[in-house]
């Protein structure tokens, strides 16, 4: 696909500018994109610390819930950073589009590709932090699962960062969305607090719980949401990623004309 091509030739541009955006974001700071690995830093061990020591959640089960929560919530803090600041991301670089010859599928890898280093880190702690627990990870399905999450942001951004341009208001809707997506993911509660195996089986059919749980189960030897059920939620789970992308592949294309109008 004409995507695809785009990509590859222009893989090592989408990755300089990328580690540019992530740089300028900081720019104006005096310990620079430091600011970046700090915050989101010190959201996640915040949640910890309240969720373990204050309300002595044990939605982990036999886990420690350090081990249980920070490869979720790195995984979704990746995610959703990802896919907001790819959605906004040809607003951001509307120069790009207006005054240069620049292939306009490449600004929403751009920004992932920037979110990349912050999402990188946090899931580098929760290896680290897991393993000092004697939780190793297995390191396969680490890498299947990142995979998985970069086709995924990549599929859906193709439509958000199209309908963004072209409708700002989108924008607003898509943070309202990522925050309920939050919540009716098991990021700080876990499935087994829902009885109906009907309704657990239907969550784990959503994107966002494939790669939260899928990332989470990577440290725990005795569960493996890739395989389970004969692999029917990781089938469920690429049906779904293609036809976001043939779908937002498709509202991209036939709207990228517009967006130096629109800009």
């Amino acid at each position: 696909m004409e995507f695809f091509k785009i990509l590859f030739k222009n893989k090592k541009i989408a990755i300089k500018l990328g580690k540019n955006d992530f740089r300028n974001r900081f720019a104006n700071t005096s310990l620079g994109a430091i600011w970046g690995f700090i915050q989101p830093f010190i959201f996640m061990i915040t949640y910890v610390i309240v969720f373990q020591y204050i309300l002595k959640s044990n939605s982990s089960g036999e886990y420690p819930y350090v081990v249980w929560f920070l490869p979720g919530m790195s995984m979704w803090m990746f995610c959703s950073e990802a896919i907001l600041t790819a959605s906004n991301s040809i607003r951001n670089y509307s120069y790009l589009v207006k005054k240069v010859v620049f292939p306009v599928d490449l600004i929403p890898v751009i920004s992932l590709t920037s979110a990349s280093f912050i999402g990188l880190f946090l899931i580098l702690i929760a290896v680290i932090v897991s393993s000092l627990f004697g939780f190793m990870p297995n390191f396969f399905n680490v890498i299947y699962i990142l995979f998985c999450a970069i086709c995924f942001i990549i599929a859906i951004t193709r439509l958000t960062s199209a309908l963004t341009t072209i409708v700002p208001d989108f924008a607003q809707l898509l943070s309202i969305l990522i925050q309920l997506c939050m919540w009716f993911t098991p990021i700080v509660w876990n499935l087994g607090f829902i009885s109906s195996s009907k309704l657990v089986n239907t969550f784990k059919c959503m994107p966002f719980t494939y790669l939260v749980e899928g990332f989470r189960q990577a440290f725990m030897d005795n569960s493996n949401i890739i395989t389970e059920n004969n692999g029917i939620f990781t089938l469920v789970f690429w049906i779904v990623t293609i036809i976001i992308f043939i779908w937002g592949n498709r509202v991209f294309n036939k709207t990228k004309k517009d967006f130096a109008d629109v800009l």
